[in-house]
C-alpha cells in the first residue's frame, strides 16, 4: 500500500485549472481563428499594382479543391497523423513501463478529490494533443493576421482581377494602380488572391512536421531506433517542403510566401515544445531532493560526529540546573 502511495500525488487544482483557464484560452483561440477565417470582421489590406506587371499575370490554377494537395486532404493529414502518432506512442510507452515496472521514469498518478485518478497515460496524451491543437489554431491566427495586414498579391492576381487598362488610363508599364475599383473580376476570387503572404498551407504542414519530429526524437528511446527516427523525421520535413513547392508550382504562392509560412510554423512548434512541454520529458528528477535522500540513506557509522562547544555548554548548563533542582 505504501509502495502504491509513493507514485500517487494529490492535487485539487488540476481539474479547475483545466476547465476555467486552459479551456477558456483554447475557446478564445478557436473563436479568433474562426473570425479570421470565415467572417469579414478583419478587412484585407488593398495593395496596388503596376500596369501590365508580369509578376502577377500567371494563369489562374483553379479553386483550391482542384489542387494536387486539396485542403481536405491537407487538413486531415495535419490533424490526424500527429494525433494518431501521439496516442499510439503514449500507449506503447505506458504499457512498456508497466511491463518492465519502470515506475521511476513515469509521471505520478494524480488524485483529485478522494475518488478520481488521472493516470500518466491520460495526462500526457491530453497535454501533448491539447498543446498541438492550440499550436495549430495559433499558427492559423498568425498566418491570417499576416495575410490581412499585408494583402500581398498572388502570382495569378491580374488574371482574376481582370483590370480594364483602358479605363484606368494605363499608358506606361510603370504606372501604379490603387483602389478597389481597379478590378472587374469575381470579388471572391480577388479577395482570395490578396491573401497569400504568408502561405497557410506551408505554415500548417511545417508546424505539424516539426512538432511531430521533436516528439518522436524526444519520446522514443528504443535502442534500434537510431536510424529509424531520423528517417521518419526527415520524411515528415520533406513532405512539408513538397507542400510548399507545390504551392509555388501551381502559381498559388510566391517563394517568399512559402518561406514566411515555414518560419512561422517552425517557430511556433519549437516554442511550444521547448518552453511549454519541456521537450516531452516525463518525471523531473529533483537534484537537491536526491542528494538529501542519499545522505539520509548513508549508514551513520560512516558519518563521524563532532560535538560542538555550544552543545557542551548547553549540556553543562542542563546538568547544573538538574543538580540545583535535586538539591
Amino acid at each position: 500500500m505504501a509502495e502504491k502511495k509513493k507514485y500517487i500525488q494529490k492535487s485539487y487544482g488540476v481539474i479547475p485549472c483545466f476547465i476555467f483557464v486552459e479551456l477558456v484560452i483554447m475557446a478564445g483561440t478557436v473563436m479568433l481563428a474562426y473570425y479570421f477565417e470565415y467572417t469579414d470582421t478583419f478587412s484585407v489590406h488593398v495593395q496596388g499594382f503596376f500596369c501590365f506587371d508580369t509578376y502577377y499575370t500567371k494563369p489562374y490554377p483553379g479553386p483550391e479543391e482542384s489542387s494536387s494537395i486539396p485542403p481536405l486532404l491537407l487538413y486531415s493529414l495535419v490533424a490526424g497523423v500527429p494525433s494518431a502518432v501521439v496516442i499510439v506512442g503514449e500507449m506503447v510507452m505506458f504499457f512498456l513501463q508497466l511491463a518492465t515496472r519502470d515506475f521511476e521514469n513515469q509521471e505520478k498518478t494524480i488524485l483529485t478529490g478522494d475518488c478520481c485518478y488521472i493516470n500518466p497515460l491520460m495526462r500526457r496524451t491530453v497535454r501533448f494533443l491539447g498543446i498541438y491543437a492550440f499550436g495549430l489554431f495559433a499558427t492559423d491566427i498568425f498566418v491570417n493576421a499576416g495575410q490581412v495586414v499585408t494583402g500581398n498579391l498572388a502570382p495569378h492576381f491580374l488574371t482574376v482581377c481582370k483590370p480594364n487598362y483602358t479605363a484606368l488610363g494605363c499608358q506606361q508599364f510603370d504606372q501604379f494602380i490603387t483602389g478597389m475599383d481597379a478590378c472587374t473580376g469575381s470579388p471572391d476570387l480577388i479577395v482570395r488572391a490578396r491573401k497569400t503572404f504568408p502561405s497557410k498551407e506551408a505554415a500548417l504542414t511545417i508546424y505539424a512536421a516539426v512538432y511531430l519530429a521533436m516528439y518522436i526524437t524526444s519520446t522514443i528511446k528504443a535502442k534500434g531506433s537510431r536510424l529509424a527516427k531520423p528517417v521518419l523525421c526527415l520524411t515528415l520535413l520533406c513532405l512539408a517542403f513538397l507542400t510548399g513547392l507545390n504551392r509555388v508550382a501551381e502559381y498559388r504562392n510566391h517563394w517568399p510566401d512559402v518561406i514566411a509560412g515555414f518560419i512561422i510554423g517552425s517557430a511556433i512548434a519549437v516554442f511550444l515544445v521547448v518552453c511549454v512541454v519541456n521537450n516531452f520529458k516525463g518525471k523531473c528528477v529533483e537534484t537537491g531532493k536526491t542528494q538529501t535522500d542519499n545522505s539520509a540513506s548513508t549508514p551513520m557509522i560512516n558519518l563521524p560526529r563532532v560535538e560542538s562547544p555550544l552543545d557542551k555548554y548547553s549540556s553543562a548548563q542542563n546538568h547544573i540546573a538538574a543538580f540545583a533542582e535535586v538539591t
